[in-house]
């Protein structure tokens, strides 16, 4: 079914999608989940990320898939966090995204190496997303990453259980609260 078939229509569709990305980032901010809030928290990033695929750009896709990533690294998953992040670098290296969104794949992939306890991988994707945090014209998105970056140690177990932030928080709701990724 086409994004035109559907009884939502396009805007709907955006708009669903935002609403579960946003869903999804107030279950990652919790101090504590139950169980069935882990499960939603699963439930509603593929729920967004399967609307963003049918209506979104590759911006769009490559942010779902690193929040995808995101949840299974704080869910101490580290099998699908790498498979999320690798779609998500994928994704905005296709596109040549901007390198804000570029570093956030690495980031990504440094979280879900640091889950896997891949010391080398992790920290080969931590100096990617250095690296391109200095092409970061603006100051409060460079400064965000950086800070996300620290949160990723080496060891598998709460590597990512820090405060969650979205990126959208200092890019100007180019992907947040009330329009998705």
């Amino acid at each position: 079914m086409s994004p035109r078939q559907s009884p939502l229509g396009r805007a709907g569709e955006r708009r669903l999608a935002a609403a579960l990305f946003n869903r999804t980032w107030d279950l990652l901010s919790q101090k504590r989940r139950s169980g069935e809030e882990d499960e939603e928290l699963v439930r509603t990033a593929h729920a967004s990320t399967y609307h963003w695929y049918r209506v979104g750009t590759l911006r769009n896709l490559s942010i779902a898939e690193w929040q995808l990533s995101r949840v299974y690294s704080m869910l101490g998953e580290a099998h699908p966090a790498l498979h999320h992040a690798e779609r998500s670098l994928r994704l905005a290296n296709r596109a040549h995204l901007a390198p804000f969104y570029t570093a956030y794949a690495h980031e990504a992939l440094a979280r879900a190496h640091s889950v896997a306890g891949s010391e080398a991988m992790r920290k080969r994707h931590l100096r990617a997303a250095r690296h391109l945090a200095a092409r970061i014209r603006n100051v409060d998105d460079r400064r965000m990453l950086e800070e996300d970056l620290a949160t990723i140690r080496p060891e598998a177990t709460g590597a990512s259980r820090r405060r969650v932030r979205r990126p959208s928080e200092a890019n100007r709701g180019s992907h947040g609260r009330t329009t998705g990724p």
